[in-house]
């Protein structure tokens, strides 16, 4: 049980977290079609764009209802109704993601009351999907944000249907990155199942081109599949923050679901294959039980690497769940646990503490490690504290091919294994020669 600490400094110095509302547009964009709308100033939808074109190197699309000085005093129903209006003439959304920010949040505009208000004057919207997300940047971080669209998505698109045997809902923490949700769709598959994924940014962020533009996203959960979800006959979770998503599918559809906290290491990706073997009745296809044997082999040659050696990890709490337990499975020992925000997995973990803080506690704590895991604004800190950093969560901004990265699966943990075996192995060969 790991003791949660929070310093009781004033003021947050070089900022570990990201913003809710950035979270939210994170989980629009894995659908198809979406126009993602921020409830407030430009800066806020400006700000969370360049962080997304930064880490994908991708076109994100991401509107703005452009609060001024005066509409914020006034009420910002007509921004959101002519942002509505306006995306709805020129870009031609399937589905608009509705987010607030700090700005229009501490104002405390009517949400609810606003959209009514809209539609009941706009009757041709009537068939357009608006999902709004309560998403104030000035509490939370992204994951809380994440959550927080992804449960209203399961809320209000989902619709009542006959199950069908083999199709099923899997809904994605930020901790998986494109290339992770498509390995995962790839072990399901395998086992002769339908995935219905939500959010699936293996289509949408994971670096493709298209022959024509599009003002919105070009691949992701299409609506009919959104629409279909009540249909499913099993809801499997990625990642804690997920959970609140599938218990309001469980309590629409009486959907029956599962949470796996991590799919990266042995055991959580022995505990994933058992899950979709029950539910399909398939047995576990060869290439996966070969898989297995490589990723032992893996284990073998890489322990002697990652023995003993002290690792201080800076991120959001469901990636942080994956590396604590990753690491320790290997002999490594977690330094340091910096992450952004509560969750229910913190004193769960297997470790002295966990600080919900910033990238000056992570500094302070990570000291004398053997490697740093945190996001690319640990650079500075890795060079100031003569320690290797691999980079993890969001934005990676100096590395490329951040859409195709995949740490799940046996091939994943194998591929892990192998760069963090060769980082520790390069720092050995250096204090031999020094």
């Amino acid at each position: 049980m790991a003791t949660v600490t929070i310093p009781k400094k004033s003021v947050a110095v070089n900022p570990l977290k990201q913003s809710q509302p950035l979270g939210a547009a994170l989980a629009f964009l894995g659908l198809k079609g979406m126009m993602p709308l921020f409830h407030g100033s430009q800066g806020c939808t400006a700000f969370a764009k360049v962080m997304l074109v930064r880490h994908f190197r991708e076109a994100i699309p991401l509107s703005t209802t452009a609060m001024t000085e005066v509409s914020t005093i006034l009420g910002g129903e007509d921004n959101v109704e002519q942002a509505i209006l306006t995306l709805v003439e020129k870009s031609k959304p399937e589905i608009i993601g509705l987010c607030t920010t700090g700005l229009t949040e501490t104002r405390g505009d009517d949400m609810e009351g606003i959209l009514k208000g809209i539609r009941k004057r706009h009757p041709e919207l009537y068939d357009l999907p608006i999902v709004f997300a309560s998403t104030p940047d000035f509490r939370g971080a992204l994951q809380d944000g994440f959550a927080i669209a992804l449960e209203s998505l399961m809320r209000e698109l989902p619709q009542p249907g006959v199950t069908r045997a083999t199709q099923i809902t899997i809904l994605v923490s930020p901790a998986f990155t494109p290339g992770d949700v498509q390995d995962v769709k790839d072990m399901v598959t395998a086992f002769g199942l339908v995935p219905v994924v939500v959010p699936d940014l293996s289509a949408s962020l994971d670096g493709h081109l298209d022959e024509t533009y599009s003002a919105t996203t070009t691949g992701g959960t299409t609506l009919a599949e959104l629409r279909e979800i009540g249909s499913s006959v099993f809801t499997l979770a990625l990642g804690e923050c997920t959970r609140k998503a599938a218990e309001v599918l469980e309590s629409r559809f009486n959907i029956p679901f599962e949470v796996f906290p991590s799919l990266t290491g042995l055991d959580p990706v022995d505990d994933f294959l058992q899950g979709l073997m029950d539910i399909s009745g398939v047995p576990v296809p060869a290439k996966y039980r070969h898989q297995r044997q490589q990723v032992q082999d893996a284990m073998l040659d890489t322990h002697f690497y990652f023995g003993r050696k002290r690792v201080s990890l800076a991120m959001e709490p469901d990636l942080l769940w994956t590396w604590v337990h990753f690491l320790q499975s290997m002999g490594a020992e977690v330094q340091a646990a910096v992450t952004t925000t509560k969750s229910p997995l913190l004193e769960q973990l297997p470790i002295e503490t966990v600080t919900i803080g910033d990238l000056e506690d992570f500094e302070q704590l990570a000291a004398g490690s053997d490697l740093l895991v945190t996001n690319s604004h640990g650079k500075a800190i890795a060079r100031r504290l003569n320690i290797p950093l691999y980079r993890q969560g969001l934005p990676i901004y100096d590395r490329l091919g951040n859409g195709f990265f995949s740490k799940v699966g046996y091939t994943g943990t194998t591929r892990l294994l192998f760069e963090l075996g060769n980082l520790f192995l390069e720092q050995e060969e250096t204090k031999v020669r020094h």
